[in-house]
């Protein structure tokens, strides 16, 4: 969450700042925010000059006892003041928690050079790769995949609804196949360590990572009030929850292969055909904590990371950073990797790369010691996909296709997969 004290030092900047995302209900939040914020100093403050008169009228009475002189009036008196007291700590008590949660709403800061605007002002960073120019009409990955046999979409809606695929036959090798690529490359060649996290989470690891709680309805919650995971960054980020880390394990990076679930409450009727908007999919994701002064280098090392994935499956795509508008609640800056879709004819998010500042550090309390016996203060935390599959497979089928509907397989996948072409009837 922001840091209550900028708000108080500099308001008029952190609303800027704030009102950049484009959401008009953000200024009337800060006005509740500052409001709550001057209601529970006041009650403190006076808390104290009371407390303070209670000590000075304390001393007095233990005076007059000795020297056999009457005392009710100063009993009387702190008598009232200690009932007045309790009632500013529980006024100052019922204003935090309003505080706390109104706080927890309140989105990231975008950085200072994000770009102004909303989706229609995110600008291209770089490009990788040239799409390939097909001499027949390349299809579609939903009539390439039913061909090839590797998933089958009406079964899997039969079985769950629509946006659960089954992936079978060499299709799942191919799932099985790029978890394993993706997980070694991230291990051996980026330094990752790698984790397997739950699949279920409680409410303070949601709302440590800012999924909750705004975005409870995007969500699939369990009768025992915990949640299957949107993303691995949930477990993962909560690993060092409450805890303070040393600067010399900084930077630090973990890598996790999960199954992901989002309702997407908000998205019904959009790309509902073949891969392109799942309700569960696979992912491989990267997560990374730092020091505040390394994070900007971090941010651009940890998306070289899940570029890196596309680079070695031949896929071309391009990095996006996306305006203050279009990113994401808890987000500071976030770079989209988009690949390239033949049959689609369009670039499709396959990785997300964000700096959250401290944000999600301070929801979560996650602490480091920049020096020996130095006050703690707030990492930087970050993550990545690197990368998500459904696209990531969209992309591979599409535009590696052959007029005769076979699939070339890249050559950093081979090893994993043990096939260089996918074939009708394989």
């Amino acid at each position: 969450m922001i840091d209550i004290k900028r708000l108080r030092q500099d308001p008029e900047g952190v609303r800027a700042a704030l009102l950049r995302r484009g959401d008009a209900t953000l200024a009337g939040a800060l006005d509740r925010l500052a409001e709550l914020d001057r209601r529970r100093r006041d009650a403190l403050t006076e808390v104290e000059r009371l407390k303070a008169g209670r000590n000075t009228a304390s001393q007095e009475v233990a005076r007059r006892k000795q020297a056999k002189e009457p005392a009710d009036d100063l009993l009387a008196a702190l008598k009232a003041s200690s009932d007045q007291v309790k009632k500013l700590d529980a006024e100052a008590r019922s204003v935090d928690d309003e505080l706390g949660a109104l706080l927890a709403t309140i989105p990231n800061l975008p950085l200072p050079d994000v770009p102004d605007g909303d989706a229609s002002h995110n600008r291209v960073v770089r490009t990788w790769g040239t799409p390939r120019t097909f001499d027949f009409t390349p299809k579609a990955h939903w009539d390439l995949g039913s061909a090839l046999g590797l998933f089958d979409l009406p079964r899997g809606a039969s079985i769950s609804g629509s946006g659960f695929p089954v992936f079978t036959g060499v299709g799942a090798r191919l799932v099985r196949a790029l978890a394993n690529f993706m997980l070694d490359l991230h291990t051996r060649e980026h330094g990752y360590r790698e984790v397997a996290p739950p699949l279920l989470v409680n409410r303070q690891t949601l709302t440590g990572t800012g999924q909750l709680p705004k975005f409870e309805d995007d969500l699939y919650r369990t009768e025992d009030d915990l949640f299957l995971i949107p993303t691995a960054e949930v477990p993962v980020t909560n690993l060092h929850r409450d805890e303070i880390l040393e600067a010399d394990d900084l930077p630090l990076g973990y890598v996790a292969f999960t199954a992901c679930f989002r309702r997407e409450a908000g998205a019904h009727g959009k790309d509902t055909r073949g891969l392109i908007r799942l309700h569960q999919f696979d992912k491989v994701e990267l997560v990374r904590y730092a020091r505040p002064e390394d994070g900007a280098a971090e941010h651009e090392r940890l998306t070289r990371h899940a570029e890196v994935v596309l680079q070695r499956l031949g896929l071309p795509y391009r990095v996006l950073e996306l305006a203050a508008g279009d990113t994401g609640f808890a987000s500071a800056r976030t770079y989209d990797l988009e690949v390239w879709a033949a049959g689609v004819g369009g670039w499709l998010e396959a990785s997300s790369a964000s700096i959250f500042t401290d944000f999600q550090a301070r929801r979560a309390n996650i602490r480091y010691r920049p020096a020996p016996g130095g006050k703690p203060e707030f990492v930087y935390t970050l993550n990545a996909s690197g990368v998500a599959f459904p696209r990531t497979i969209i992309a591979l089928v599409e535009n590696n296709q052959a007029a005769d509907g076979s699939v070339a397989i890249p050559e950093a996948l081979v090893p994993y997969l043990g096939t260089d072409r996918l074939t009708p009837g394989d």
